[in-house]
C-alpha cells in the first residue's frame, strides 16, 4: 500500500503512541477524531501490533501495544502521562462532542481562553491526552500576556 505512513513521514515530529490496545486505540482514533489506517504490522505471534500507522489530516501517528518485556508501558500502565497531544480543527466543540461520545473522559470543556483559542482536553481510553483548539482570534504576545494576568493574576507555575 503506498501511503504517506509507508514512505519516510514528511513531518518534522511525528507522535508514537504506546497502548494497551492498539488494535481497540485505532478504531478510537477514527470514531473520535476521523483518523485513518494507512497500515498495521502484526507482532511475529499475531497477538499483538508490533507498528501501525494512522493519519488524522495531514498528520500521521504511530502506534504499538505495549509491550512490557521491551520496556514499552502505556499511559494505563504508567497511571498516566505528561505528554499532551495537541489538534487544531475548524470546530473544537463538534470534534470534541464526538470524542466523548466515541468513548473520551472529559477533562477540560470547550472554553474560550486567553490567548485567542476555544480549547478542551480530554483523554482517550487508553490513557493519552489530548488538546483540541480552534483560533478564534490574533493577539499580540502583550495582548496574551494581559489577558492571562487579568485572568490568572500573577503567574505560579511552581
Amino acid at each position: 500500500m503506498d501511503t504517506p505512513c509507508d514512505q519516510r513521514p514528511t513531518a518534522t515530529v511525528t507522535p508514537h503512541l504506546v497502548c494497551s490496545d492498539a488494535a481497540a486505540a485505532i478504531e478510537f482514533y477514527k470514531a473520535a477524531f476521523g483518523a485513518v489506517e494507512r497500515h498495521r504490522l502484526p507482532g511475529p505471534n499475531g497477538a499483538c501490533i508490533m507498528h501501525a500507522c494512522i493519519q488524522i489530516k495531514e498528520s500521521p501517528i504511530f502506534l504499538v501495544d505495549e509491550c512490557p518485556q521491551w520496556g514499552s508501558f502505556s499511559p494505563v500502565s504508567l497511571k498516566g502521562t505528561p505528554v499532551t497531544i495537541h489538534l487544531q480543527v475548524d470546530n473544537v466543540d463538534e470534534l470534541y462532542a464526538q470524542a466523548i461520545a466515541a468513548g473520551g473522559t472529559v477533562k477540560m470543556s470547550p472554553a474560550d481562553m486567553f490567548w485567542g483559542d476555544r480549547y478542551g482536553v480530554l483523554v482517550d481510553p487508553f490513557g493519552h491526552q489530548w488538546s483540541i483548539a480552534t483560533h478564534k482570534e490574533n493577539l499580540t504576545p502583550d495582548q496574551i500576556a494581559a489577558n492571562a494576568k487579568a485572568a490568572f493574576g500573577s503567574p505560579d507555575c511552581q
